[in-house]
């Protein structure tokens, strides 16, 4: 067991978790940064309400969520590591583990404070419905983001994400990779999305995506994709131009792309001139972690009719 605060200890047994042969491409690093994302991405700043303290998705009300389909293997993961440092937070650990996975998967640092306390309930559970569908166009995108602060530029750079990980049929609807190489960071996803010829095809699940399939690849290569919100980057008048610019300058899409993870897991935590959060949902007050769960992984339920979300 590290010492209460010892981020470091905790950031070297994350890194080493990454590998993971058994698992989708090899890395948990992508499922750790969705879990990131998605334990952050329910903030909404006229109410004040939701993001990544107090680790709402140990709940049904919000880890139950369609949209968190497949986030339970991310959190059953962490598990050993909550076990080893009992006394980090969930909220903490779960966004920590998005920051150590995007750096050492080739992307750039993230700044990271800690202080993030669990609810002891879940009263103030965000409600459903916050998170992006997939299905849908620009102007959906803009009705999620801007409700959590960010703007055109920022969706962008933030959607630069998708350079990581693949959709899974049985979690979102879609299926497959955006990019070849989905546990290395990079700029590619902005670069693929605008050179390679994109046609629309319906899945079983429902689900239309687009695909391109390289006429000179393998037999058993599986096409790479985009989702719907993905081709509203490159068509909307104003998204467009920054996909252009991070499709072809690294360095600017990663010092963006730092900035707005950092800013996408501080939403809605107010700290003081120490970095103290002062905002805290836990009635116990201080710096208090709920108490470890199970390694076993427990899907979300699945409401008929409720949007499914992978972004």
């Amino acid at each position: 067991m590290s010492k209460i605060m010892d981020y470091e200890a905790v950031r070297k047994d994350i890194a080493a978790a990454l590998k993971k042969p058994d698992y989708d491409d090899g890395s948990l690093g992508p499922v750790f940064v969705r879990l990131a994302w998605h334990s952050s991405g329910t903030y909404d700043l006229e109410s004040d309400t939701g993001g990544s303290n107090g680790a709402g998705m140990r709940y049904e009300a919000e880890g139950g969520d369609p949209a968190n389909a497949g986030l339970q293997h991310g959190r059953a993961f962490l598990e050993p590591i909550k076990e080893k440092h009992p006394w980090i937070t969930y909220s903490d650990l779960w966004t920590l583990a998005g920051v150590v996975a995007i750096k050492a998967m080739g992307g750039p640092d993230i700044p990271w404070q800690g202080g993030r306390t669990d609810m002891v309930d879940d009263s103030k559970v965000p409600p459903r419905g916050r998170l992006p569908d997939g299905t849908q166009g620009a102007d959906h995108l803009r009705f999620i983001f801007y409700r959590m602060g960010f703007n055109d530029q920022e969706i962008v750079a933030l959607t630069g994400g998708h350079n990581l990980g693949r959709c899974h049929g049985d979690r979102s609807g879609f299926e497959g990779p955006w990019v070849t190489n989905p546990t290395r960071f990079s700029n590619s996803f902005f670069k693929l999305l605008l050179e390679l010829d994109w046609k629309p095809r319906k899945l079983a699940t429902g689900m239309t995506q687009f695909v391109y399939e390289d006429p000179d690849a393998e037999e058993d290569e599986e096409p790479l994709m985009m989702l719907p919100t993905d081709m509203a980057l490159k068509t909307d008048p104003s998204f467009a131009p920054w996909v252009e610019k991070y499709a072809k300058d690294k360095d600017l899409f990663f010092d963006h792309f730092s900035k707005v993870f950092a800013k996408l897991i501080e939403l809605g935590i107010q700290r003081d001139a120490q970095g103290t959060i002062t905002n805290t949902d836990n009635k116990m007050g201080g710096y208090t972690s709920a108490p470890k769960k199970s390694n076993v992984a427990t899907g979300p339920s699945k409401s008929k009719g409720e949007p499914r979300a992978r972004l």
